[in-house]
């Protein structure tokens, strides 16, 4: 299969050059996403056979203030993608988010359940997947949530650094969801890749995060722990630490679909977080 990935320094893009380091990458030097047509223009000239969107406008706060950037990133840029691979009759995997939901109440949101994002960066990623969808593509857009993996900046990489400071920490103990290890998401958008080319009627939205369910502060103790780190976690509420963008307190996602239209079971976060420290060289 002919691949062609946008992104090429974030997390999921960096996994996916490990998995697939025959296809084709394009970092921002060869396809600006805040000027769409440059998207359209590298896939009709590509012509590959199916696209991985892995490049996004991923920082949550300073969207607040960039909402007009992270609109051309997020949501211009993947419909100009999907006009594109419509044309060529290819498939394009976009990911996406947990921050299209609004958090509330403690169920696993479905793909079909209605999106009410709290923040910029979330309105961008839901307006992408409808602008998407609109265009005819065969697509599957795969939200995914608390991504994590050695490289980049993430919240496994914070709290390794942390402890050289302190032996205390505050973390914020009421918002859960599933942490999902960079690995799995670049093998899951590979496999939906593969799956759509073979059967188009799977279009649709999908969801993919670490099992099981966790807080941010005992995701941090998983951490310490298995680091072999000394550190005291103190849980705290959302409201005891405030940011300029408002984060959803419940990012479960409901990921039964995902696994009956391409066997992708939720992968284990424990499992992914050990791999992870260890590439890190500091597992205990």
């Amino acid at each position: 299969m002919k691949l062609l990935v946008f992104g090429q320094t974030g997390q999921v893009a960096q996994a996916l050059a490990r998995l697939v380091p025959e296809a084709t990458f394009l970092g921002r030097d060869r396809a600006d996403l805040t000027d769409p047509a440059t998207c359209a223009r590298a896939i009709a000239q590509a012509r590959p056979d199916a696209v991985i969107n892995a490049a996004a406008y991923t920082a949550v706060d300073k969207a607040e203030s960039e909402e007009s950037v992270a609109r051309a990133v997020n949501a211009l840029a993947p419909e100009a993608m999907g006009r594109a691979c419509a044309d060529l009759q290819v498939p394009l995997v976009q990911i996406s988010t947990d921050y299209v939901f609004d958090g509330a109440g403690t169920a696993a949101f479905l793909p079909d359940d209605p999106v009410a994002p709290l923040g910029a960066y979330g309105r961008t990623k839901a307006e992408g997947e409808a602008l998407l969808r609109a265009t005819g593509a065969v697509h599957g857009i795969l939200r995914t949530s608390w991504v994590f993996s050695a490289d980049g900046a993430n919240f496994v990489k914070t709290m390794l650094r942390l402890p050289d400071t302190r032996d205390r920490l505050t973390v914020v103990g009421d918002q859960v969801g599933g942490p999902t290890p960079a690995a799995a998401i670049a093998q899951a958008c590979v496999t939906i890749a593969h799956g759509l080319r073979t059967d188009p009627a799977l279009s649709g939205s999908y969801h993919f995060s670490g099992a099981q369910d966790t807080t941010w502060a005992d995701f941090a103790r998983a951490i310490f722990a298995l680091s072999g780190r000394k550190v005291d976690v103190v849980d705290i509420p959302t409201a005891d630490y405030p940011t300029p963008a408002q984060r959803p307190l419940n990012s479960r996602l409901d990921c039964t679909t995902t696994l009956t239209a391409f066997g992708l079971a939720r992968p284990d976060w424990q499992a992914g977080l050990r791999d992870v420290l260890t590439d890190l060289k500091v597992l205990a």
